[in-house]
């Protein structure tokens, strides 16, 4: 019996595509880790800007975190040849192959809530975080008006259900004068640790080499927060008020906190105000130097163009301009501080696992 020479490149080419088929592991790391980290961004910037826009009509706000992603890939190959031989002068030969791939995640879903949610969402945070946060770069004023409710006595802008209180104006002048100090250099964060390991938090403000007008603006500063004109190190506590002229006693505040200050600057529909679905915001404050906004969120009937982020709620879109820089560094800022708070150790919590097909 002879084998049709036809069958030979057939056969080769069976061959080559069953068992040429290289590990899918490696392949899929880079295409993974990217498409998992532009989901969970984009989704934890829409639950972010949720929130925000719910605690203006004074919806609970809810975190879901995001706990595990376990990623599996399965690829199985067969082949099968057969022959079948009738008779003489003519001979049958039958191949054939089988291959099956299978993606199937498993996403986790952690809710924050119980202790997690008061550590995260309500606990204040420490001065030495915020201060820490400028001492990286981030505009003092900026980080200050955001995460500090008051500087020796002086008062931030408040937010309550009754609409918005404006800030101290020699509160905004402090925040302008550091942050034409942090520009120069002249301002420092260091710890300090006593022989019984106790931690001292201390801002230091550096008095020579300056500019005249370095010089005239950290003078100010002294005045305005009542500090010793002499000294270069002011020990940073938590108080309304300092006890002596060499602290700095600083008042922040919480995420919770932050998050309904960002809430009264959510621009709603008319006739939510009108009707008492949301509360009291921006537009019941006078426009003047001394109210300073901080970020803005829009709304329309209709779905929005060139957005940075955007949801929709209550039959409305709610976004941030893509083009507005400066909301959108307060709104990242507000999501880089959720990393900072989010300390201790992790607890039990229950689970929503969905697998994904």
């Amino acid at each position: 019996m002879r084998t049709r020479p036809a069958l030979v490149p057939l056969t080769a080419f069976v061959l080559a595509a069953v068992t040429g088929c290289h590990s899918l592991g490696p392949g899929t790391i880079a295409r993974d880790r990217y498409d998992y980290s532009g989901s969970i961004s984009e989704s934890w910037k829409r639950q972010m800007l949720l929130n925000i826009v719910k605690l203006r009509y004074l919806d609970p706000p809810i975190f879901v975190d995001v706990g595990q992603i376990v990623a599996g890939y399965t690829l199985e190959t067969g082949l099968s040849a057969g022959a079948s031989l009738p008779g003489e002068g003519n001979s049958t030969v039958t191949l054939g192959g089988s291959a099956k791939y299978t993606d199937r995640p498993t996403i986790t879903y952690v809710p924050l809530t119980g202790n997690k949610f008061v550590k995260s969402l309500m606990t204040p945070l420490s001065p030495e975080v915020v201060f820490s946060t400028i001492q990286s770069g981030y505009p003092a004023d900026g980080v200050l008006f955001a995460a500090v409710a008051s500087i020796n006595g002086l008062r931030n802008q408040e937010t309550s259900i009754a609409g918005v209180s404006p800030p101290d104006p020699e509160f905004l002048r402090v925040l302008t004068l550091l942050r034409s100090i942090q520009r120069s250099g002249a301002v420092a964060l260091r710890v300090r640790q006593d022989s019984d390991k106790q931690r001292t938090v201390l801002l230091t403000l550096r008095t020579r080499n300056l500019a005249s007008g370095d010089t005239e603006e950290t003078a100010e500063l002294r005045r305005l927060l009542r500090l010793d004109p002499e000294a270069r190190e002011f020990n940073l506590v938590v108080g309304a008020t300092a006890s002596t002229n060499t602290e700095i006693a600083v008042v922040t505040r919480s995420l919770l906190h932050q998050l309904q200050t960002l809430a009264s600057q959510v621009e709603v529909p008319a006739e939510d105000l009108t009707h008492g679905a949301a509360t009291p915001g921006w537009e019941s404050v006078p426009a003047g130097p001394e109210n300073s906004r901080q970020i803005e969120i829009r709304s329309s009937k209709a779905k929005p163009d060139h957005t940075s982020v955007a949801i929709a709620y209550r039959d409305h879109w709610f976004w941030i301009d893509d083009y507005d820089l400066k909301s959108k560094r307060v709104f990242a800022f507000m999501m880089m501080l959720f990393t900072l708070a989010d300390t201790g150790e992790k607890e039990n919590l229950p689970l929503i696992t969905i697998p994904a097909q």
